[in-house]
């Protein structure tokens, strides 16, 4: 068995919800109701403003843990799948959407293709990953980095609102 965090979140409420919380709460239990994926434990909720800087709603973000015997590529494959089921169409960059899943770390393991690249090569620089990885396991450590998951909160970029959601 694997384990992998996950970060999830999504700033664009789909027909049939009424909150964020309510479509990352069925998100999730659509992944942990998979034959093999199971949902470990969850960090706390972030409310974010976006990133880049936009005009987009906040988005609502947390990582989680599971556990699989899927290879990296699969996990990040049905993590898309559960996306496409909610609604997520993917056109722009950095664009509002219902929900994103991204296989953040998978057990440290380093990879650079195509299809995935691991740790998520961006994930240093977003307090919206951070903050909740540090949630789940303050000993975290960046394995390309080689940088605690405190060091790189201390070093982030500056401008990313971030609170605790109430």
């Amino acid at each position: 068995m694997h384990k992998a965090f996950v970060a999830i979140g999504g700033n664009l409420i789909p027909e049939g919800y009424d909150t964020l919380q309510n479509v990352m709460d069925d998100a999730l239990a659509t992944i942990d109701a998979l034959p093999d994926i199971s949902v470990i434990r969850c960090s706390k909720w972030f409310e974010t403003a976006p990133v880049p800087i936009s005009d987009q709603p906040w988005y609502l973000n947390a990582v989680f843990e599971v556990k699989t015997p899927l290879e990296a590529k699969v996990l990040l494959a049905k993590l898309h799948e559960i996306e496409a089921s909610f609604g997520r169409v993917r056109n722009i960059r950095n664009e509002a959407r219902i929900l994103d899943l991204d296989v953040i770390d998978y057990q440290g393991e380093i990879h650079d293709d195509e299809t995935i690249c691991l740790p998520h090569p961006r994930m240093h620089l977003r307090a919206f990953v951070l903050l909740p990885i540090q949630d789940l396991d303050p000993a975290w450590q960046h394995p390309i980095i080689n940088k605690s998951v405190t060091q790189l909160i201390y070093e982030m970029p500056s401008g990313q609102d971030i609170r605790l959601k109430s």
